[in-house]
């Protein structure tokens, strides 16, 4: 399947998704609300079938933050790339810990260093930093570190 003919097709069924076909993956934005539905739909529709999530990230542009999902069809071999705009003051995102097992570590690493809540994570707790960095995110470029003297 060509990245035009998966365009037209995710269009089809996902019609309030922006894309943007300019990379060498297409790139589909969706609302943070309608995450859960689109995830569920991307990795259980036959004709979609996207089985594999190998990245989950988050970056931080200081005026909001965005939820980048890298996944592929072992089946179809065609990669797309979801991303959801979050509010910078509460962000918050539905987990898909349930849909790609994947998931579940990565939410967490994204959770303590950018504070993106994940809306029914089974187990959303500091996975690398220690003790007492709760609530700190460093990843976050508004993050000021006392001792090393970093500012972005």
């Amino acid at each position: 399947m060509t990245k035009e003919a998966l365009k037209i097709q995710l269009a089809e069924l996902f019609p309030a998704a922006a894309f943007d076909e300019s990379g060498e993956w297409l790139n589909m934005t969706v609302a943070a609300t309608d995450f859960a539905a689109t995830a569920k739909q991307l990795r259980y529709e036959a004709a979609l079938h996207f089985d594999y999530m190998f990245c989950l990230t988050c970056v931080d542009w200081k005026t909001n933050l965005t939820m980048v999902y890298h996944l592929t069809s072992t089946t179809h071999r065609q990669p797309v790339v979801v991303k959801v705009q979050l509010d910078r003051n509460k962000p918050e995102v539905a987990s898909i810990a349930h849909i790609w097992r994947t998931a579940e570590f990565h939410e967490r690493e994204v959770y303590e260093m950018y504070g993106v809540n994940f809306l029914n994570h089974p187990d959303l707790r500091l996975l690398i930093l220690p003790d007492g960095w709760e609530g700190k995110n460093p990843m976050r470029k508004d993050f000021e570190d006392p001792v090393n003297m970093i500012k972005l």
